[in-house]
Formats: structure tokens, sequence, C-alpha cells
């Protein structure tokens, strides 16, 4: 779906969509408004966030299709929501081109997260659904938003590279594992080095080098090989000599190994690359919006299966950072994929703020079911920063407590730790494993994701499927603290 702005509604337009407040007008300047407006309240319509009235006119001898959607308070996050409704009411409705006009006068940036909405909501994925009945199929193409304000365009420009971001993230999570799988998933990311971003990618022989015994033992039990995609956006022009750097668990199937998770809900592990999808999505709305700040984003790339050559529960294995680690269990993989990824993150690029996403732990689920992200960080001003974000950005996050007294869960009898301690504090002996290979004065922040990445149910912004959680939170905290 395209986004247009315009000062005048287009003579193209088959739709007319007006954008109303909670304090509805006296009147509409439209064919038979006092008529649509009497009709609208009478459906009790009263310009909540996301509401809906529809009803039909004629207007120069043809019919016009005519919506009045609520716009709530005209705050961000309701202006979002409202663009949100307009796609699920319109996109397979026959509307071909809806103009959106506002009575009420909205900012540029209003009109850029009302469109946001829109074009995040539009979102969905077709691609192997042959059978799709024609009533199904989207007929929305074009939404053009009436606006004579100069900034509209450019606040649109912004918005609409974050929207290819969580495109990008929600296409790379979305599609099954035998689509996306490591080499893959880097083959489609491919395309960012066209927006000026610099890739680097390690093969399995490369990490044999440099002693990724973590990230290996979980991929030694698939054909498909391991991948580390590292993808660096200076948009300083060279002044901003470190960093900032993101690192995403890319684990693109995950049966759990030899401890073999059951059947029933398997085919949802397909997404348990979402960190990394985010991290991809982040580096692409960047780089499309050409963002003032140096950032590295790195996916740690594997497939975690059960076959003879697996990792068995017990083994013992050494981390990049000479670290030992005794397996207990080999479905909690994603913490040795990071571990890994996160030294030579270190290693590689020195950073000083290094954050790390992952759907990690089914023990986040059952704490913040999926409203919220688990943050996890050894440095407070940092957690207050993406606290922050994730507040501006709509993808909220809940920080969780760590301490000295939790390590002890995870020591091991005959190696430096083990994997995963008991299952009390399971996601917080989960972000304690990983905080050990961080190294001394770098601040760092875990997110667990896992309940958010996914959605069973269709959202304000978001179809049921992958959710595309974290590009905005990144987005945000990049421009909030990062960017000159």
């Amino acid at each position: 779906m395209q986004i247009t702005i315009s000062p005048s509604r287009p003579s193209t337009a088959d739709t007319l969509v007006i954008a109303l407040p909670k304090e509805l007008p006296g009147s509409l300047a439209i064919a038979a408004g006092q008529t649509v407006l009497a009709g609208a309240k009478a459906a009790r319509f009263a310009g909540d966030a996301g509401s809906t009235f529809e009803t039909f006119a004629e207007e120069g001898g043809a019919l016009l299709r005519i919506v009045l959607l609520g716009t709530g308070s005209g705050s961000d996050a309701d202006l979002e929501k409202a663009g949100g409704a307009l796609s699920a009411k319109l996109l397979t409705s026959g509307a071909k081109h809806a103009a959106v006009e506002f009575p009420v006068s909205v900012s540029a940036e209003g009109a850029a997260r009302l469109a946001l909405g829109a074009k995040l909501r539009s979102w969905r994925m077709d691609t192997y659904r042959t059978r799709l009945p024609e009533k199904s199929k989207p007929t929305l193409e074009t939404v053009t938003l009436v606006t004579v304000d100069a900034g509209a365009s450019d606040a649109w420009a912004r918005r609409s590279a974050l929207a290819d971001g969580v495109a990008l993230t929600r296409e790379l999570v979305a599609e099954p594992a035998n689509i996306i799988y490591p080499e893959s998933f880097v083959e489609r990311c491919r395309h960012l080095a066209d927006l000026g971003i610099e890739i680097t990618v390690l093969d399995e022989q490369q990490m044999a080098d440099l002693g990724m015994g973590a990230l290996l033992g979980v991929a030694q039990g698939s054909v498909r090989k391991p991948r580390i995609l590292a993808m660096r956006w200076d948009g300083t022009g060279g002044a901003v000599k470190t960093p900032v750097v993101f690192v995403g668990k890319g684990v693109t199937f995950d049966t759990g190994g030899i401890s073999i998770k059951p059947a029933a809900g398997m085919e949802d592990m397909k997404w348990d690359m979402g960190g990394a999808g985010a991290v991809a999505g982040t580096l692409k709305a960047l780089a499309g919006r050409k963002a003032k700040a140096h950032v590295v984003g790195i996916c740690g790339l594997v497939e975690n299966m059960p076959d003879g050559n697996a990792q068995r529960p017990g083994d013992v294995v050494t981390s990049m950072s000479g670290q030992t680690i005794e397996v207990i269990n080999t479905d909690a993989e994603g913490r040795l994929v990071l571990c890994d990824a996160i030294t030579w993150a270190q290693k590689t690029y020195a950073p000083d703020v290094l954050i790390d996403l992952a759907t990690l732990t089914g023990a986040m689920i059952i704490s913040l079911g999926d409203q919220n992200g688990g943050l996890f960080s050894n440095d407070d001003g940092l957690a207050d920063d993406l606290l922050s974000a994730g507040k501006t950005s709509g993808d909220p996050l809940w920080r969780f407590p760590m301490s000295d007294a939790y390590n002890k869960l995870i020591d091991s009898p005959i190696a430096d730790i083990k994997n995963v301690g008991p299952r009390g504090a399971g996601s917080i002996t989960a972000a304690q494993f990983i905080k050990r290979f961080v190294d001394e004065g770098v601040k760092w922040a875990h997110l667990d994701i896992a309940g958010m990445v996914w959605a069973d149910k269709p959202g304000s912004t978001w179809d049921k499927g992958a959710t595309g959680f974290g590009v905005r939170l990144l987005d945000q905290l990049v421009s909030d603290k990062f960017e000159g």
C-alpha cells in the first residue's frame, strides 16, 4: 500500500476518510454532511481512537464511500491506532484509493503517525495462499493524506523508513523455516548494502577458528550451516568512532535439540529468530532515514536440530571468551548463541553500549504475557533510556532485577557455568548467564522479547502473526540518545 501526500483530495479517490477527534464538529463540509454526522451519532460514533462509521453518498454523480475515523485525543498513540483501524476497515473492502482529510488541524508529525499506523496494519503475508477468496484479497492501493502542512512529506519520509524496517522484520519472522534458515537469512539482508550498510558474514570455519564452541555446539545437529551476520551503518561520516551494538538471537528453527520440545505448537518455533529479525529491521530503518548515528547490528544464526551429531545434555563446550559451559538442557540454546556473538562483537567493535534481543525464555511469557518485553541491564541509565524509548515508540518494556545472588543458581560442578538453573527465576538466570560474557565497563541490556514477536490475534497496528517488535524501540533509542 502506497502513502501519498496532497494539498487537496485527488479526483481518483473512491473513498473519503474524515479524521475526527472526540469532540465532534457541528457539521461536515461534504455531500449530505449533516445526514452523515447525524447517522454517525445515531450509531454511537463518538470519535474514540480507532472507531469508524461507514456510509455512502452521491458526489458529482458518482457514489462516494465515506468513513468517519475516530482519532481520540489526537495523541500520537491515538493517531496510530486510528491509522491501523483505517487499514483494517478498508484493506479488503473493495476500496482502492482513500483520501484522509483532517477537519480539525493535525500537525505534520500527527498526520505521519496516522499514516504509519495505516502502513503497519496493512502488512500481511499471502505468499503461500494460492486459493485466497477474492473478497479476502487486499484492494486498497493508496492512502492520500490531504494536508497543506509543508512538513508532512519530511515527517512521513522518516516514518516510511521505519515502516520498511518493521516490514523486513515481519517478513523474516513470518517465513517458514524451510525458507528462512541461516544462509537464506543472510541473503534476505543483502539488499541492505544498497542503502549504504556494510555487511560482514562469518561462516562455520571462520567461527571455528575464532573458538565459538558455544554457538557451534547448537548448530552441529543441523544440516543448515550457521552464520554470523554483521551490519554496520555509519551515518556520521566517520565522526563517531565507537558504534552502539545490537545483537540478535537468530535461531531460525528450534526443535529444542535432544531436549526436544513437545510436538504441539512446535511450528511456532520458526519465530525463534525474532531478535535477529528485529536487529536487521532496525538497521534497515536507520539507513532508510539516514540516521546520523554509528550502529552495528549482529545476528547469530543457527538451526537447533536433534540428529545423530547433535549436542547432548551434559556436554561441555568452550565459548569464544574461554569460559566453559556445561550444557544441561539443549533447549536453552539461545544464550549459547548470544554469548559467542556478544564476545565477537566486543572484540571486533569495542562498543561502550551493547544491547541484545532474544526470544529467550518461556518464563518471560509466563511473567509478562504479550504486553511487555523483559528488560535486564547492568546500567540504570541505559535501562531508563530503554524504558523511555519503549513508552514513546509503543514497544513497551518492563525491568527485572539482577544480582550476584542469582549467579550461584547457574554455577556448574564441572565447568565454569551451566546453561540453565532451577525452574524459578528462569528469565533472570538466563540474563545472568549472558552477563558473564559482557566485558567490564560495557553498558549492557538484555531484552527478552519471547512474548512480543508473534501475536495470536490482531492488534491496532498488526494483523495476527509477526509484529515486528523491537524495531521501533531501537530506532527510538538511537534517535533519543545516539544521533548527533
